[in-house]
């Protein structure tokens, strides 16, 4: 099938090659001139695990090209796929529409008979129903140009697989003609036997924000529990994995430590709740609100927590932080919590050097105050203390015995509650996590 993918990002890079993997006939759409040359030359702008050979591939077969021109993408295009940004408005917790509604703009005059749009973008609710008035609108005048919304469920690190294999998929349509189009375009999948799901424009909508808004919320229940376990004494580790084993809650996302960040579920969280306001909802969507304050919290704990180990103070002292992701497997630092933590502790007057395997330069572009090694060890150097902020595997195969002959004290806060604290400390090191009681050396 003849598709179109606009917009080049994360999600629409992913998206553009997969498809064209599968064997669709796939043209990729951007305004950014520099990034398709990249992308044309199979070259991936930004680290996501298996997508550079899939790109590579896809390109050197003929499946995958790029274009700037929305007319061109029209006369060649069966099926259109929006997967352009949704950002935060600047000043709103709303999301911002207008690369969104640009691309409709653009692309709805050129449309022709029997075409599909297809949007893949987090969206508030309403947003298709809005859309499809406006290419309604703006389409020549017999063309039959529907709009269906299919989210996405991708994760950064396993975005390729996602794709791929996915968990499951949602397709919101309004007509028989829609659903046996985006049935065509899914059939790889379909046959593995993925859960396929038809429902309306509406409810597709609102399931991508519903789970990125049930997700945010576990993780920071478990971030409230290491609150309470601070304050009573207990153990968050030990309470995650016990109420992990009931089935009904399971041990995904139920990890305690500086919270999540990204581009994705901090600003979705705040567009549903906005959105909620808007329609005259908000107040079941009032939790939303707390689940982002204790988020936010999680990073202010997890300083003061270092400031705690160092005496006090940060002034004169020289802090390693181990990460600079948002998450491990991936190289975007958009709202990293560990960027956060290590910006407001060089603030309050340490000297803070920073170590991450795949986002240094992103890391040093958005943070040029920060200091930055390309080597865990040389961000250890004369360490009064050590932060473990971003669950790189490669910070878990560290060596505390060999750790401890670099750093000027031997001190470790674990943030994300995935080290092995007694394999440290018995190399003598004091080591701190979040919702545990300390344990010394």
């Amino acid at each position: 099938m003849r598709m179109t993918v606009i917009g080049t990002g994360y999600l629409g890079a992913v998206h553009a090659a997969c498809m064209a993997d599968i064997g669709h006939d796939v043209l990729g759409v951007d305004v950014d001139e520099a990034k398709l040359a990249a992308l044309a030359a199979g070259r991936t702008p930004f680290y996501e695990p298996g997508l550079q050979e899939i790109l590579a591939r896809t390109v050197a077969s003929g499946n995958l090209r790029f274009s700037t021109s929305l007319e061109e993408a029209a006369a060649f295009g069966e099926v259109h796929f929006l997967c352009v940004g949704t950002p935060q408005q600047p000043g709103s917790a709303a999301a911002d529409m207008r690369p969104i509604e640009a691309v409709v703009e653009g692309l709805a005059p050129h449309l022709h008979e029997d075409c599909l749009v297809v949007g893949k973008s987090t969206v508030p609710v309403g947003t298709s129903e809005r859309l499809a008035a406006r290419i309604r609108e703006l389409a020549p005048v017999g063309a039959r140009a529907e709009v269906a919304w299919n989210p996405e469920f991708l994760s950064e690190s396993t975005a390729v697989e996602d794709t791929l294999r996915p968990d499951r998929i949602v397709v919101g349509v309004e007509s028989h003609r829609a659903e046996a189009i985006l049935g065509a375009v899914y059939t790889t999948m379909r046959e593995a036997g993925t859960p396929y799901l038809v429902t309306d424009r509406t409810t597709a909508e609102l399931v991508k924000v519903s789970a990125n808004a049930f997700l945010a919320t576990k993780v920071s229940f478990v971030n409230a529990m290491a609150e309470v376990c601070e304050a009573t004494g207990g153990d968050v580790t030990t309470l995650a994995k016990a109420i992990g084993y009931d089935p009904r809650i399971g041990h995904r996302f139920l990890a305690a430590g500086v919270g999540f960040g990204g581009g994705c579920l901090p600003k979705d969280i705040r567009a549903f709740a906005a959105r909620g306001e808007e329609l005259g909802f908000g107040e079941s969507l009032r939790f939303l609100r707390d689940v982002d304050e204790i988020n936010m919290r999680a990073r202010q704990r997890t300083v003061d927590r270092a400031r705690a180990m160092l005496g006090g103070r940060f002034l004169g002292c020289r802090v390693a932080v181990l990460g600079a992701a948002f998450k491990s497997g991936s190289d975007d630092v958009r709202d990293s919590p560990a960027l956060a933590v290590a910006a407001s502790i060089q603030l309050q007057g340490a000297h803070v050097r920073v170590h991450d395997p795949e986002a240094l330069e992103n890391a040093r572009a958005a943070f040029p105050c920060l200091d930055y090694a390309r080597e865990p060890e040389k961000a250890c150097e004369g360490a009064h203390l050590v932060l473990h902020l971003t669950d790189w595997a490669e910070y878990r195969d560290l060596n505390p015995a060999e750790l401890v002959t670099v750093v000027d004290t031997p001190r470790l806060l674990d943030a994300r509650n995935t080290l092995d604290l007694e394999h440290w400390r018995t190399h003598g090191w004091d080591v701190g996590a979040l919702g545990r009681r300390p344990i010394a050396a």
